[in-house]
């Protein structure tokens, strides 16, 4: 299905599901697209779920700016009103978690409730980033044939890709499959896109105006967190002690997509936004 932005950009979108709460999911990146095919099967048992290829990725129209979240907010409320979605649940993952969030907080009275996974919170990028390029190093450097053939390889290059996504697995027998996996269907990666929106990050994130937004977001929380992401869980930290209506769940073991590795544990803890139990100001692992 195609839905048009306001400024004639095409974007790819699926909607699965019948009835329930409206749940539209927000891939990451930035400059990567859905990958969302086991998300909607573990829950379109409960929900509507809409999925879509942010602009210039996968079977987007390419190479169509700007690259701003301004513009990719504006785009995911395009998609929801394509949908006639009054106040969906959004769920976004890694950038994907930032882009829901930064949605929500420009737009609080049309978010049902807002699952934040794999984010890396609302400090400023150089807090957190040095350990994360860290802890890459580490685990890509744990079979040290792979490092060296990821070092060989071009960005953009299919096989560079699946090496580098193989880290984000906490299953190390079984990461060099599920990056596979991640990898198919495999498109071009907007690296115009990632560079962009990566810069402004680096500018925009971390600032006063910010943690006293999410101060103020009136809107039910869950932060989903792989207990072995390489991202250091404690960069999220800022935006829990930041926000006045949220709840944590930790999945042991699981990596940056913990869906893949905990599908009973993630399905309960999105079920329970979906029936709406997360509400009010609850807060702490769980």
């Amino acid at each position: 299905m195609t839905v048009t932005t306001d400024d004639g950009v095409r974007l790819w979108a699926s909607r699965q599901g019948q009835g329930g709460e409206a749940l539209v999911l927000c891939h990451g990146g930035p400059g990567l697209w859905d990958m969302f095919e086991d998300v909607a099967a573990l829950l379109t048992d409960r929900a509507t779920v809409v999925r879509w290829d942010q602009r210039g990725c996968g079977r987007s129209e390419r190479g169509a700016g700007p690259w701003t979240t301004e513009r990719f907010v504006a785009d995911l409320d395009v998609v929801r009103r394509h949908f006639a979605l009054d106040r969906p649940v959004l769920l976004g993952h890694s950038w994907g978690a930032q882009l829901a969030l930064s949605y929500a907080l420009a737009h609080p009275e049309r978010v049902g409730g807002l699952v934040y996974v794999s984010g890396t919170g609302i400090d400023p990028v150089s807090t957190w980033h040095g350990a994360f390029e860290e802890n890459f190093r580490a685990r890509l450097g744990e079979v040290p044939e792979r490092y060296a053939r990821w070092r060989e390889l071009t960005d953009g290059d299919r096989e560079r890709a699946v090496l580098q996504w193989s880290v984000d697995f906490g299953d190390r027998e079984r990461a060099l499959e599920q990056a596979g996996r991640m990898a198919d269907p495999w498109f071009e990666i907007d690296f115009e896109c990632n560079k962009a929106l990566g810069a402004e990050t680096k500018e925009s994130w971390g600032t006063p105006e910010l943690y006293a937004a999410c101060q103020d977001l009136d809107v039910p929380v869950l932060i989903v967190d792989g207990e072995r992401d390489i991202r250091p869980r404690w960069a999220v930290d800022s935006l829990e002690r930041a926000l006045p209506r949220v709840r944590r769940v930790v999945l042991p073991g699981a990596g940056h997509l913990p869906w893949v590795e905990d599908p009973e544990g993630f399905r309960e803890a999105v079920g329970a936004v979906l029936a709406g139990s997360v509400r009010g100001p609850v807060t702490g692992s769980g």
